[in-house]
């Protein structure tokens, strides 16, 4: 059977009540939430999420990844192991755990996953003196920080950061890092949501229980010895396509469209994640009817699809992996 064509995809998120999470989701990025619980994740491009519009209506982009495989997500990755990167939004009312990831080698050694977590932050939103946790204050042993952790008094070894709107920060896997309220940010990263928790600010989870603690394994594959800085993105003087991330996974730039059409182009081997942080864009290729892109949504442009371009007020995160 013959497959129809590959096609910009418009993809609905998926929500996920958190202890720690809020109601900015749908204040300042007008995406409905169903019920009065903290939320605190919109998952914008995941396997789970569905897509919205064209011949793929209803299917899941996990399906149609094991259905188009390369033509989706280009030959370098395999569809078995899922889409590659994860793009979420967050709203921190609380702070998140601090919490460290395994890189790859540890994933597949530890958990038998194909891949660790690789991820960084944009701070599409921030209230004054929102901060985050960015690191272990270097010179600490693993045994001190294990200790600390059971005694209770991690806190004293962590590092804080003030952040503001469009502050950066880059975390390579094995970083110790928590995101403190009244944070909303973009979030892209490897597709893994293995997280070892360090510490839960000793507070209680959605049912009432402390949440489980990974001291062994998160000890073990943290960074001791780095603590990565942030970075600021000044919008007012940024053209109109600005490289915001660079990662060993992926990249993200910034699209100011603002009447501006901004051409590009997958190479059959590169898809594009599209999400819009400020009015709407229009996603316009060959092949296809334009396609808009609301505020707070996000597109998926398959690897196949060649040239496109973005027009429109808007703005745009462009997300996608080096190749």
């Amino acid at each position: 059977m013959t497959l129809p064509m590959l096609y910009p995809l418009l993809l609905a998120p998926t929500l996920h009540v958190k202890v720690w999470g809020g109601r900015k989701l749908a204040t300042l990025l007008n995406k409905p939430l169903p019920t009065t619980e903290p939320y605190g994740e919109s998952w914008e491009l995941h396997d789970d999420c569905v897509v919205l519009n064209g011949t793929l209506h209803g299917q899941t982009l996990g399906a149609v990844l094991a259905q188009y495989g390369a033509e989706l997500v280009g030959t370098h990755n395999d569809p078995a192991d899922g889409f590659p990167l994860l793009a979420k939004f967050l709203d921190a009312n609380d702070w998140l755990s601090v919490q460290v990831h395994p890189n790859d080698e540890q994933a597949r050694a530890l958990e038998n996953f194909p891949r660790g977590k690789t991820e960084a932050w944009f701070m599409v939103a921030t209230d004054e003196g929102a901060q985050l946790v960015i690191g272990i204050q270097p010179g600490r042993s693993r045994e001190s920080i294990a200790h600390a952790i059971q005694a209770g008094t991690l806190e004293s070894m962590l590092v804080f950061q003030n952040v503001t709107r469009h502050d950066i920060f880059e975390m390579n896997a094995n970083t110790v890092h928590a995101l403190g309220p009244g944070n909303l940010i973009y979030e892209i990263q490897q597709n893994c949501d293995l997280t070892y928790r360090l510490f839960d600010w000793n507070r209680l989870g959605l049912d009432g229980k402390p949440r489980s603690m990974h001291i062994e394994k998160g000890v073990q594959v943290a960074n001791v010895d780095f603590v990565p800085a942030v970075k600021h993105f000044d919008e007012a003087s940024a053209g109109v396509s600005t490289p915001l991330i660079k990662m060993p996974y992926f990249e993200t730039v910034y699209h100011k469209l603002a009447g501006n059409t901004v051409s590009l182009h997958t190479h059959g081997q590169r898809f594009h994640a599209l999400t819009c942080i400020a009015g709407t864009a229009e996603l316009t290729t060959k092949h296809t009817p334009p396609l808009t892109i609301p505020f707070g949504g996000t597109a998926l442009v398959p690897s196949c699809v060649g040239a496109f371009t973005l027009s429109g007020a808007g703005a745009i995160l462009d997300s996608f992996q080096i190749v």
